[in-house]
């Protein structure tokens, strides 16, 4: 084992102990100051000179350092990953969830997959050229940002609202979510990689009647109003619609189970999915969840006020659609605040970069095929796209067959296994020296 894989293993347990769960913007969310400071010093270690960005206050922090190509004139490349993560209830994991324990082949914690592992390989990366003395062939810019898990309003989109010109000449990034194996078969493994995200259209609904006595008769109750509309919103069929990411997930994947690429199986194609068959289902509609009512303080009093929370996501070129029909679907008397909103994104399928990453997935493994797929939640891409940067989603790590990845993501017992980890790395290595 080389410095690169010792060294990938080392920062990613390191990561994982420092306690950086994402409470929101409340006092508690501290832990990703630690998380930038233990990046930037394992960058300032090798001659780097990082900055350490702090954004809304000195616990909302992030880092941004630019490495110098040899060609100048090529569009710079963004490889970032997020410091946060969900926080996680210790009493119901295997193993302490910030231990970063050992075990069974994986190293288990909070932020194993969702993203410390990336991190550490970009460290691990960056490291290893500088000792080395490698210089890439464009500049590339290491972002480290706070703040993912919870909107990103106080990391990358501060970051990239406020100090755009650290991002300046950038033509493409890297992040998550990608470059994990899906296996087919022996000979056959598909390495998703995100081209596209759905947007995101967080709503609060809101009805206003009139207050009076539980025990008359009364018309005019915002209680009832407020559940019929959100029944109506939660049951809506959204039509299926099909963008040009999604189209070629689809066709890919029939192919590689040998099935017939029509509108009749894709409900096949899904379901031989398991968990990941979620999110493409996800990615083939709009949706519109209700998640959170309220109303009322006593069960006699009927309120005035009752309001419901939706999480809408909407596909790239369907934003329209999709307010139109949630206008329609609530009614005119009842009020919609948007909470949080985000663009979609969808990125070029035929590019050089897409080639780069199939190359190197095939030096390490023969029987590996890129295919793109868009991931129906938010990542920093968002904000970087608002730059005119294309973004990809591609943390390489080979899978075991029979471990469900998206199960990892925000679960419990997350956990990476330390082969996939290892290869994961070599694969960035090689990829971040040819893109």
């Amino acid at each position: 084992m080389g410095a690169l894989e010792t060294e990938v293993v080392e920062f990613t347990r390191d990561l994982i102990r420092i306690d950086s769960s994402n409470w929101g913007p409340g006092p508690e969310t501290v832990g990703e100051a630690e998380a930038a400071d233990y990046c930037a010093n394992r960058l300032r270690e090798t001659g780097l000179d990082p900055e350490v960005i702090v954004t809304t206050s000195d616990t909302r922090r992030g880092v941004v350092v630019r490495i110098p190509g040899r060609d100048p004139d090529r569009g710079a490349l963004v490889v970032h990953g997020h410091l946060d993560v969900v926080p996680a209830i210790a009493s119901e994991w295997t193993h302490q969830p910030f231990a970063a324990d050992i075990d069974e082949g994986f190293i288990w914690g909070r932020g194993a997959v969702d993203m410390k592992n990336m991190d550490a390989m970009i460290l691990a990366v960056v490291r290893a050229w500088q000792r080395e003395g490698f210089r890439p062939g464009r500049d590339l810019i290491i972002a480290f940002f706070p703040d993912e898990e919870a909107g990103m309003v106080h990391g990358s989109r501060w970051i990239v609202d406020n100090r755009p010109e650290l991002f300046a000449g950038a033509t493409e990034a890297i992040g998550e979510v990608g470059g994990f194996s899906l296996t087919i078969n022996g000979d056959l493994r598909l390495y998703p990689i995100q081209t596209a995200e759905k947007g995101i259209h967080w709503l609060l609904l809101r009805a206003a009647r009139r207050a009076g006595h539980g025990s008359l008769l009364h018309e005019d109750n915002a209680v009832t109003e407020i559940a019929r509309a959100v029944a109506r919103v939660g049951g809506h069929e959204w039509p299926t619609r099909l963008t040009p990411t999604t189209e070629r997930f689809l066709g890919e994947l029939s192919r590689a189970y040998g099935m017939a690429h029509g509108s009749d199986d894709l409900v096949n194609v899904r379901d031989k999915l398991g968990t990941l068959g979620l999110l493409v289902g996800a990615t083939m509609q709009n949706t519109a969840n209700p998640t959170m009512l309220d109303a009322g303080y006593k069960v006699n009093v009927i309120p005035r006020e009752a309001t419901a929370a939706i999480d809408g996501r909407f596909l790239p070129g369907y934003e329209e659609e999709f307010e139109a029909t949630i206008r329609d679907l609530v009614g005119d008397e009842i009020e919609i605040e948007t909470l949080n909103s985000d663009i979609a994104v969808e990125a070029p399928l035929d590019s050089h970069i897409i080639d780069v990453m199939t190359s190197a997935i095939r030096s390490s493994d023969p029987g590996g095929k890129v295919i793109p797929y868009m991931v129906s939640g938010g990542t920093d891409a968002k904000a970087l796209s608002r730059l005119g940067i294309s973004c990809y989603g591609f943390s390489p790590l080979r899978m075991p067959p029979d471990l469900d990845y998206w199960r990892l993501f925000h679960g419990v017992d997350e956990r990476v296994p330390i082969d996939g980890l290892e290869f994961g790395v070599r694969v960035l290595d090689e990829f971040l020296r040819k893109a």
